[in-house]
């Protein structure tokens, strides 16, 4: 079957075409028996007995691309001139670039931004660090860490192939929250050399996310940091899963009238993201929780437990999971379950077994871009269908979660983000659904949907108040003016 165009996969082609009636309408209909969409057509030149055109055309995939321009060629009297890959074009040069906040235009601009002006504001902050936040960058800039070792779906890349990923964070986290973040790509693999670097940066950011560096040793990275740190630490492979996870269950146990103390839960792959879906939920109040590494249901008493070679993480799991010690694969452990959450890859789960779980089943099948089970054949055996996928409904995606959590944290100078925190924004993101919107089909909020960040922030602003985490005096928030106090020197 040829897969759905797409806009990753779309191109721009620059087409001479010849002045006689219908030419257009031909090139068109070429473009849509080569089995592609058509999407703006813009006027680029008119001579005398041509016009030179660009049409977008969206594909399946780049493959399509030679059937594609072989086909308006062979239509007379059209010729392609060039073509765009619209994906790679739009990554040229970068995503992201630094603009100055303040006008640099004359000598007083310059006295004060630079040199001689610059070393009071210098002398302010060696008195007192603490002015760093209110005087420098940091107070709203995120460093976006990797070293590339388990980057989306392609696995162990390197950290020049994360940029344009990292990049693309950043833009996120700008978008959606406000909030200034910068790629660091680094080239080790060695949790002390991470761990050492991140350290010696951290005096120019107000807070870490960490992204797409491979488990197990996420898992040390950041608890090293979080303990070394004065500022938010947040591997969002882990978290930002677990938080919109749990917003779309909470969703859906308010559509289906389920307790979460109540529900059979088997989560596939324990990973950075299962570790973290199973923690959230299990401080949200679920008490049934079986979940299946590759070697299957993870229990205290399966053999590697046992001789002590499974790994910490997954120990700390297993004692704390599979209460009734169950064990097989997940085609035997998903039998009476009501919820199915997968974190782990493609087409792991037959459709078929979902026929072996509880009536009206929940399945949030998230690994991307192909799911752990078929959509289209799992939709007949369940109420209701998550996955990570943007062309499907319900879409579980991070960027529900980091910026606003991030905004809220950096907004009250929250030194850490605590699993309280965590679940506040999870509870945030799930209440922008009112119970009029409610449905199978929209149980989490759209990306683009601009009431979530600011509502995740003053959750996780408030969750850090009312704990205690938050900075004192910093109650007000970075997005006041009367956060600055008395001016040095009145």
């Amino acid at each position: 079957m040829a897969a759905t165009p797409s806009a990753q996969y779309s191109l721009t082609l620059r087409v001479e075409i010849a002045h006689r009636p219908g030419m257009l309408g031909r090139v068109a209909s070429a473009i849509g028996e080569a089995g592609g969409t058509i999407g703006a057509v813009d006027l680029v030149q008119v001579e005398r007995d041509h016009t030179i055109r660009d049409i977008t055309v969206e594909t399946g995939d780049a493959s399509d691309w030679p059937r594609l321009t072989e086909a308006v060629g062979a239509v007379s009297g059209a010729r392609v001139l060039d073509t765009t890959d619209r994906t790679f074009s739009l990554h040229v040069g970068g995503k992201i670039e630094i603009r100055n906040k303040s006008p640099l235009k004359t000598r007083d601009d310059l006295s004060m931004a630079y040199t001689p002006g610059v070393a009071r504001v210098c002398r302010a902050i060696h008195e007192d660090p603490d002015k760093a936040f209110q005087y420098t960058i940091k107070r709203n800039t995120v460093a976006v860490v990797s070293d590339g070792t388990a980057v989306l779906g392609l696995g162990d890349i390197g950290p020049r192939a994360a940029m344009p990923v990292m990049e693309g964070k950043a833009m996120l986290f700008k978008e959606f929250g406000g909030v200034d973040a910068f790629p660091i790509c680094l080239d080790t693999r060695s949790v002390d050399d991470i761990v050492g670097v991140v350290r010696a940066l951290a005096p120019a950011f107000g807070g870490v996310n960490l992204e797409d560096i491979s488990a197990p040793r996420c898992f040390e990275i950041e608890d090293r940091l979080k303990a070394s740190l004065d500022i938010p630490v947040f591997h969002d492979d882990q978290h930002g899963t677990a938080v919109v996870v749990l917003a779309a269950l909470l969703n859906s146990l308010r559509l289906t009238g389920r307790v979460i103390g109540d529900l059979r839960i088997v989560v596939v792959g324990l990973g950075a993201a299962g570790v973290a879906v199973t923690r959230i939920l299990l401080e949200a109040g679920a008490r049934h929780i079986v979940c299946c590494d590759s070697h299957g249901a993870v229990s205290v008493d399966r053999a590697d437990y046992l001789d002590g070679s499974m790994p910490s993480v997954k120990r700390s799991v297993a004692a704390v999971t599979n209460l009734e010690r169950r064990s097989g694969a997940v085609v035997d452990v998903i039998e009476g379950a009501d919820l199915l959450i997968g974190v782990s890859g493609a087409d792991v789960v037959p459709a078929s077994a979902l026929a072996r779980m509880n009536p009206e089943p929940i399945v949030f099948a998230l690994a991307n871009p192909d799911p752990e089970v078929s959509p289209e054949k799992a939709l007949q055996y369940v109420r209701i269908l998550a996955t990570g996928r943007s062309d499907y409904p319900n879409q579980i995606n991070n960027v529900l979660c980091f910026p606003g959590v991030f905004r809220g944290a950096l907004d009250v100078r929250a030194g850490q983000i605590t699993e309280s925190m965590k679940t506040a924004a999870a509870r945030a993101i799930a209440e922008i659904v009112g119970d009029a919107e409610l449905r199978e089909d929209y149980i989490i909020p759209s990306v683009f949907n601009r009431e979530v960040a600011p509502a995740v922030a003053a959750a996780v602003a408030a969750e850090a108040r009312a704990s205690g985490t938050a900075e004192a005096g910093a109650e007000l928030g970075f997005g006041s003016t009367e956060e600055f106090g008395a001016i040095p020197g009145r």
